[in-house]
C-alpha cells in the first residue's frame, strides 16, 4: 500500500512537471515571441510577413499544437513506466 502511494504522488509530479514546462513554452512563444521580442524579429521575414507576426498569428497556435502531442506521447511513456498502460 505504501508502495502504491508513493508511485501515486511519483506520477503526479512527473505530470505536473510536464504540465508546466508545457506551459512555460507556450507562454513563451505566445506572449515572449508574439509580443514582447516582436520588434526585434521584425527583420526575419518568414512567407512573405516579419517572424513576429507570424508568431503572433499562426507560430504559437501551430506550438501549442506540438505541445499536445508532446504532452500525449510523454504522457503515455510515464503510463508504461509506472505499469498504467489502458
Amino acid at each position: 500500500m505504501v508502495d502504491d502511494k508513493s508511485k501515486a504522488v511519483a506520477y503526479w509530479q512527473a505530470n505536473v512537471r510536464l504540465i508546466i514546462g508545457s506551459l512555460v513554452v507556450w507562454a513563451i512563444a505566445s506572449y515572449g515571441l508574439g509580443i514582447l521580442l516582436r520588434p526585434m524579429l521584425a527583420g526575419i521575414s518568414v512567407g512573405g510577413t516579419d517572424l513576429g507576426f507570424w508568431f503572433a498569428q499562426q507560430g504559437s497556435i501551430l506550438t501549442f499544437i506540438g505541445i499536445i502531442f508532446h504532452y500525449a506521447w510523454r504522457m503515455n511513456k510515464l503510463d508504461r513506466d509506472m505499469g498504467l498502460e489502458e
